[in-house]
């Protein structure tokens, strides 16, 4: 505490001396014993003015009211050419004919691109069978079944069953499966390979 006490009397201090410092380089008003100029009095020493100048010139309106003069006619020709001599000059230039071109090369017609053979449709019996997608078989008591997808549906299929209800499955083995057709009789031979759509021979 006397810590504060002594900090809080040193700032008092400097407080102090800063009042009677500014006090003592305050600036005062000076006072003089005589005018050197009585009040009311005119200051003749300073500049003149110098003295407005009157311009007497007038106006002369007569000038405005001169005649028109009439237009006398045109004395040169704006047309005519400049150069006489280089006029008569192309004037003596002969004319030359124009060349005779020679007559268009005909156009060499062009063969058109040949027709490219058109591959034949496979049969239906194919096309219908590669919809199918074989992913394996089950065998239960010596017969089997195999797992067939068709658009995100599965079949099973054993020997006898109607495949598209078109075909009948004739025989199935462990590699092949034989498909016989309702409509015309043939028979279709598919190698069955896992994860791989059906396809096989016309018999």
């Amino acid at each position: 505490m006397n810590r504060q006490k002594l900090i809080l009397a040193i700032l008092l201090l400097v407080l102090v001396l800063a009042a009677i410092v500014s006090y003592v380089r305050m600036p005062r008003q000076q006072k003089v014993s005589k005018l050197a100029y009585a009040p009311g009095s005119v200051n003749r020493a300073g500049k003149q003015l110098p003295a407005v100048q009157h311009d007497e010139r007038k106006l002369r309106l007569d000038l405005m009211e001169c005649p028109p003069n009439r237009f006398a006619g045109f004395k040169r020709n704006i047309f005519r050419p400049i150069f006489h001599d280089e006029t008569k000059q192309l004037a003596s230039v002969p004319v030359l004919p124009r060349p005779v071109l020679p007559p268009p090369i005909p156009a060499v017609p062009v063969a058109p691109p040949p027709v490219m053979p058109v591959a034949p449709q496979p049969p239906q019996v194919v096309r219908d069978m590669a919809r199918f997608t074989f992913l394996g078989f089950l065998k239960k008591d010596n017969r089997k079944t195999i797992f067939l997808a068709r658009d995100k549906e599965i079949l099973l299929v054993r020997q006898g069953d109607k495949i598209a209800g078109n075909y009948e499955a004739t025989t199935i083995t462990d590699d092949a499966l034989s498909i016989r057709s309702l409509a015309d009789g043939s028979e279709m031979v598919i190698p069955l390979v896992e994860n791989r759509p059906l396809a096989g021979q016309i018999r």
